[in-house]
């Protein structure tokens, strides 16, 4: 990054963007262990095709089943280090809070994403996030970065300004528009 130039990140969720999300019930739910978690495919390569147009990469990503006590703190760990060693985000942040907890940092609140521009230096206007929930755009439109949903059956009701198939398309988009 040269001087003046201004620091720029992509904010990307985990569960349906990184990875497929586990239906449980009908519903979206995150995976629970290591046995359940995978990335989709060229996951890792759309995070360095991010990197490499100089954007920082940072997951953020609600995980309530740990206060739920359904997600052991070693399980997510794991899946972390998956993540981390797959695709290679700068950063993987996450809350694991339930609603009632009403913390900062739960999407749609911003907290997540104001803390890490705070403490990276990132210009949030000049910022993307992907995700693929109601939570996720409330998030961005709270940070005031722009936002894509990545489509699936299960948010076809979600309102999104921008609307794409997959990671891939998102990162085309992103990269596209700046």
């Amino acid at each position: 990054m040269g001087v003046g130039q201004i620091k720029r990140a992509v904010f990307l969720d985990r569960d349906g963007v990184l990875n497929p999300v586990v239906m449980r019930g009908g519903s979206p739910a995150s995976p629970r262990s290591r046995h359940e978690f995978s990335l989709i495919p060229g996951a890792g390569e759309q995070v360095a095709r991010l990197k490499r147009a100089g954007y920082v990469v940072i997951v953020v990503t609600n995980q309530p089943d740990v206060a739920r006590g359904l997600l052991p703190q070693d399980e997510l760990a794991a899946m972390h280090r998956v993540l981390a060693d797959e695709a290679g985000p700068d950063e993987i942040r996450f809350c694991p809070h339930d609603d009632h907890h009403e913390c900062a940092c739960r999407k749609p609140k911003a907290g997540m994403l104001t803390q890490a521009a705070d403490e990276r230096g990132i210009d949030l206007a000049a910022s993307w996030l992907v995700g693929d929930g109601y939570k996720d755009m409330q998030a961005a439109r709270a940070a005031g970065v722009r936002a894509v949903l990545i489509s699936a059956d299960y948010n076809a009701q979600v309102e999104a300004s921008q609307r794409v198939a997959d990671l891939a398309q998102a990162v085309d988009l992103i990269l596209e528009q700046g």
